[in-house]
């Protein structure tokens, strides 16, 4: 029997996990609108395309969380990894609307399983070695910055590779018509992380030990899914702290939306064309992704700065926030001010909300057993998605200008808010963590075994 992993080890295979993960998944935000219209797909189609994607990953997110708490983090990583590597294999090569409908389906069903098992086995290792008091927001940090930078490479590969393919002898022609059209220079960088899930897929299987789950047939599981996915909404009324961290992702959704539809027709005015604003929107959203690295890379400093997790929350929020109310205050004037100005605050926007996330985290999991680790996480996210897509669909129905910008802003005002005047209520030793997720559900049906080991 081997005993847990060190947590020098532990944060190493997590960064790798969170870079071998994103790294795909960046590489197709440049090409992927790019590449439905060239394959002869209609706007409208187009959206319905993202439709099957968010609506699939929102009906998945707490059952997949309850799947990581009960079968182990690994197997659910791992068949993640499978499913994005189905996904970018359909949408590189598929031609017909069906395909690449199934294809962002299969994505969005990757992007659920995906929501949580790291970072919950990152935090199960470093508690088993180090108890439960053992210090996370590091390693957390970490893995956020190593997913804003894997984004951030991705992005910029993923609008560049298309590119290159045309220079020089247009290798790019070469291979469309060497494969009768079924391979587009835009297809290429769908087929790369492609190759990448498969390197994810088997680094998960190999590098990511636990120890064994209690022995549970499909029956018991799919069984105990309803029970956990009841816990899994119930859970912000169980405790305070936990409420306001989901209250806050909710208000980064919000912020988020404001952010990714707005900024692709804000960058297309300030160059005048819709191509060179593509261009503009990519690297702003590579310096974004650098920003939310830098902000998750000094959230440990912010805490101890701050005085605590809490207050660090507040203040990292407060600063995202004063960003995006400086987008909507720079929204109704032009010239070389205020786009200085607005290039400024959409860097805040991201260096907040990185800064704020591992403290967010960091305080999920004192609260948290790990029987709902996973669980918890899918709770968060879901709670950004939704709140993201009602603030979609609020913008879309506001005239342009500062006004859709000074929603998302105020939002996130809110949620900063929430922090002020709180004393912190995370406990010092959490002993297994307060909210026994699904505790009572799915695992209590199940047998336990006898002893852990690795």
């Amino acid at each position: 029997m081997t005993g847990p992993l060190d947590i020098r080890t532990a944060r190493h295979r997590y960064i790798t996990v969170c870079v071998l993960f994103w790294l795909p998944l960046g590489l197709t935000i440049a090409p992927l609108i790019l590449l439905f219209t060239e394959r002869g797909m209609a706007m409208a189609t187009i959206a319905g395309f993202f439709a099957a994607h968010s609506l699939t990953a929102a009906a998945l997110e707490l059952p997949t969380g309850g799947l990581s708490d009960v079968l182990g983090r690994r197997a659910v990583l791992a068949s993640a990894g499978l499913l994005n590597l189905t996904a970018l294999t359909l949408v590189g090569l598929g031609t017909t609307p069906w395909l690449l409908g199934l294809g962002m389906a299969l994505m969005g069903a990757g992007r659920a399983l995906s929501s949580g098992p790291a970072e919950a086995w990152y935090v199960d290792t470093v508690q088993a070695h180090s108890g439960p008091g053992a210090e996370l927001r590091t390693g957390l940090a970490r893995g956020s910055s190593a997913t804003s930078a894997a984004l951030a490479t991705g992005t910029l590969l993923g609008g560049a590779l298309p590119w290159l393919l045309g220079l020089g002898p247009d290798l790019g022609a070469r291979l469309s018509e060497a494969t009768s059209g079924l391979v587009l220079p835009l297809s290429v960088p769908m087929l790369l992380g492609a190759a990448v899930e498969i390197t994810f897929v088997l680094y998960v299987l190999t590098a990511l030990r636990e120890p064994p789950r209690p022995a549970a047939t499909p029956r018991d599981i799919f069984r105990g899914i309803p029970a956990t996915v009841v816990d899994g909404l119930r859970l912000g009324g169980r405790d305070a702290l936990v409420r306001r961290v989901l209250l806050s992702a909710g208000a980064a959704g919000s912020a988020l939306a404001a952010i990714e539809l707005l900024t692709p027709s804000r960058a297309a005015a300030v160059t005048g064309a819709s191509e060179s604003g593509a261009v503009l929107f990519a690297a702003l959203a590579c310096a974004g992704f650098i920003c939310a690295g830098i902000g998750s890379h000094l959230a440990p400093l912010t805490a101890r700065l701050a005085g605590s997790g809490e207050r660090a929350v507040m203040v990292s929020l407060g600063t995202s926030a004063s960003g995006l109310l400086m987008l909507g205050a720079t929204a109704a004037f032009t010239g070389v001010g205020s786009m200085a100005l607005a290039a400024i605050a959409y860097g805040l926007v991201y260096l907040g909300l990185g800064a704020a996330g591992p403290s967010q985290n960091d305080l999920l999991h004192r609260q948290v057993a790990s029987s709902g680790r996973a669980t918890a996480l899918s709770v968060q996210s879901l709670a950004l998605q939704l709140v993201a897509a009602l603030t979609g669909l609020i913008i879309g129905v506001l005239p342009s200008g500062p006004l859709p910008w000074l929603l998302g802003g105020t939002v996130l005002l809110a949620g900063a808010l929430l922090w002020v005047h709180r004393r912190d209520l995370a406990p010092q030793v959490p002993a297994g963590g307060r909210v026994a997720l699904a505790e009572a559900s799915i695992t209590s049906e199940l047998p336990r075994p006898a002893k852990s080991a690795e």
